[in-house]
């Protein structure tokens, strides 16, 4: 269980979300409860570090899909780095992968975007006293699909192709040899039940194991 964390004044919210439109959406309604303050808006991930150490949030509410890096990356950072930040995972893709891999990096909580206002916040109080919070609907996707097959590698190799490029690019890219990136591909293929890389990529992406 994670340090119970509980703040004597109003609780400080990190908020990274790169649609502009969504994060001042947030930031408002976060912002009209009468004991959350929302200290951060953020629109890169690979900013979020450098802002939960300036600013010291007690939560951060972490989008997946974030350019320079990714919420779920950001959380294990968080993890490390300020590791009284508990970390809420906020987004529109439902995947049962991501979930999994936002628990893997410590997140104290994943929701989906749907939801009510009041959940949210109620959310926020909730991982302070060091409960984790989770859809109840995702949570029962993800005990129906399993673990990821996948190794670390093959994700790796799978997320090094998706711009195209040839086995001579991602063995160079992640300085492996050619007939072992053939291999990771091979296996990530059979694994995910597809007749090629592409689609390999696509049914990865779409479990969340990317």
């Amino acid at each position: 269980m994670p340090r119970e964390h509980r703040p004597r004044g109003n609780v400080r919210v990190l908020l990274a979300e790169d649609q502009g439109m969504m994060r001042g959406a947030l930031a408002l309604l976060l912002g009209m409860e009468p004991d959350i303050e929302v200290v951060a808006r953020l629109g890169r991930g690979d900013t979020i570090v450098d802002a939960a150490l300036t600013h010291r949030p007690d939560v951060a509410l972490l989008d997946i899909e974030l350019p320079g890096l990714s919420g779920l990356d950001a959380a294990a950072l968080l993890r490390d780095e300020v590791p009284e930040c508990r970390v809420l995972i906020l987004t529109t893709f439902g995947r049962p992968g991501y979930l999994r891999r936002a628990m893997e990096a410590g997140a104290a909580g994943f929701l989906v975007k749907d939801g009510p206002v009041e959940e949210l916040a109620a959310a926020i109080r909730r991982v302070l006293t060091g409960e984790t919070v989770i859809d109840p609907a995702l949570a029962a996707a993800a005990l129906a699909a399993g673990p990821d097959p996948l190794t670390p590698r093959e994700r790796d190799v799978l997320t090094a192709s998706a711009d195209g490029a040839t086995v001579a690019d991602v063995a160079a890219r992640l300085h492996l040899s050619e007939s072992t990136v053939r291999n990771y591909l091979s296996a990530a293929i059979g694994k995910t039940g597809t007749r090629n890389r592409t689609e390999a990529l696509s049914e990865a992406r779409t479990r969340g194991w990317l």
